[in-house]
């Protein structure tokens, strides 16, 4: 953490709730001083799609796409100057600020900036500043919670002239730059220790994974940590050799049934919780919290230690399994979902992690049959292929020492992510402190020392590159002009 910062030496009140306290020579202005705000256009659906044209033109679902994390880079539909001039929408400058202005988007207080000229939709508002500190401001833009501003009712809303009056604390010239330059160092900082905890998150992660394999495939048993005694030839050149004792067997022999789910589709006010591919998550069924169906036949109801097969969707998602393990009744699971019953010879858990080993999956995959926009894997191709398997009291004593293993590494993971979140937490607070004056980083700013470039910094992943890159051939750090509108 960073610490030796200190507040200013006075103080007055800024005579905005929400802002406080606010250091006695800065000012407080409405936004309007800083920048020109301005909403998107209605983007037709017809003219969506086209990805070829000059112009970008961002929806707010742009926002959301890898690469996108702080400039707005990539995008899913383009216009023409012609087809943009037709549409009224207006051509933003590189630089410009854009965030959500109506819904349960609005309330994410998500902002971005263009890193080209571009068109947004009439879900968006553009924040262009005024021949000034493009950063400071997408700084201050940052830390503003429009949800606090937005017009009331069931859809939260805010209008460009809302907008314009928010008032904010305005440092002078000279101090835009020091805060800028201060809060890229110790957010440079802060992603590079989380950087490292992601790192160490993926090796316990990746380490986990192969404990289970070599598990769950017989190449060691996890009781004494070394080889089995014996292996013989499995007959199946993808499982190669396996443990003598074990039992080489097509998948659907492992199960005492495999049924299709309902084809109705679900909805809001059913009493029945109707089960789909998003609740399969890490191999464990994650119960919906509303029902989906009124009425199902109750032979298609699941019970503890069912497992549920994903037959049909993408490439990288059919195949996917999840153990049903709690108790919640009733609960049924749609179509292209299989409910797989164990037979009473073979452990649910010891199943479900042999079907969800990577050696298993990408088996699984290359026996669906691609279709336009997904692959399909029917019980009966599936039921084929084949798996070894220990005699039952064997699956139990590996699960429990599989336990025991994971545990530790397990706690480490939960821990690590928890530090993720609070440097994070850390990072936001920061943020705010400096830019509405709550701490002076004048003197620390000015004897930071010269840094490269985000782009040449050998510590970043592709994710924090596309969030720290500075705009090309842009003066990021002119001054803000104080002209009013």
């Amino acid at each position: 953490m960073i610490t030796n910062l200190k507040p200013y030496s006075a103080y007055k009140d800024s005579g905005v709730e929400w802002l406080g306290q606010v250091p006695e020579h800065w000012e407080v202005v409405p936004l309007k001083r800083l920048a020109w705000f301005k909403s998107g256009a209605g983007f037709p659906v017809h003219h969506q799609g086209d990805a070829s044209a000059e112009i970008p033109f961002f929806k707010v679902s742009d926002m959301n796409i890898p690469g996108n994390e702080k400039y707005l880079r990539v995008c899913a539909n383009t216009v023409s100057t012609t087809v943009a001039q037709g549409l009224g929408a207006t051509v933003f400058p590189a630089g410009t600020i854009v965030f959500p202005k109506v819904g349960g988007a609005l309330l994410t207080n998500k902002r971005r900036i263009a890193a080209n000229q571009c068109c947004i939709d009439n879900n968006m508002m553009a924040c262009v500043a005024r021949n000034g500190n493009r950063e400071f401001l997408f700084l201050v833009m940052s830390y503003i919670d429009l949800g606090q501003f937005a017009q009331p009712g069931p859809v939260p809303a805010i209008s460009e002239g809302e907008v314009r009056e928010i008032r904010v604390a305005l440092p002078s010239a000279a101090e835009q730059t020091a805060i800028v330059r201060f809060l890229d160092w110790a957010e440079r900082r802060i992603r590079r220790v989380i950087r490292a905890r992601k790192r160490r998150i993926k090796l316990l992660e990746e380490y986990k994974q192969a404990l289970i394999h070599q598990a769950v495939t017989g190449k060691i048993d996890v009781r004494t940590g070394q080889p089995y005694p014996a292996y013989k030839p499995s007959g199946v050149e993808w499982l190669g050799d396996v443990p003598e004792h074990w039992e080489v067997v097509p998948i659907k022999r492992a199960f005492s049934s495999m049924d299709y789910g309902i084809s109705e589709s679900g909805s809001d006010s059913g009493t029945i919780r109707l089960l789909t591919m998003g609740h399969l998550k890490n191999g464990q069924v994650i119960i919906p919290d509303t029902g989906g169906v009124d009425t199902v036949d109750p032979n298609l109801l699941l019970s503890p230690g069912d497992l549920l097969f994903n037959r049909t969707n993408s490439a990288e998602l059919v195949g996917k399994v999840a153990l049903f393990s709690g108790y919640v009744s009733p609960v049924t699971f749609a179509s292209y979902l299989v409910r797989m019953r164990p037979t009473k010879e073979n452990e649910p858990e010891f199943l479900n992690l042999v079907l969800n080993d990577a050696s298993t999956l990408s088996r699984a995959r290359r026996e669906a049959i691609p279709s336009l926009h997904q692959s399909n894997l029917n019980p009966t191709r599936y039921g084929r292929l084949c798996i070894a398997l220990p005699p039952k009291a064997e699956q139990q004593a590996i699960l429990q020492r599989l336990r025991e293993q994971t545990e530790n590494i397990d706690a480490v993971i939960a821990a690590t992510r928890r530090e993720i979140e609070l440097l994070r937490e850390y990072c936001t607070r920061l943020i705010a402190d400096v830019v509405t004056g709550k701490v002076d980083v004048r003197e620390v700013a000015a004897q930071l020392p010269e840094e490269p470039d985000e782009e040449d910094a050998p510590w970043m992943d592709d994710e924090e590159r596309a969030q720290g890159e500075t705009l090309n051939g842009e003066d990021d750090h002119a001054t803000l002009s104080e002209e009013d509108e």
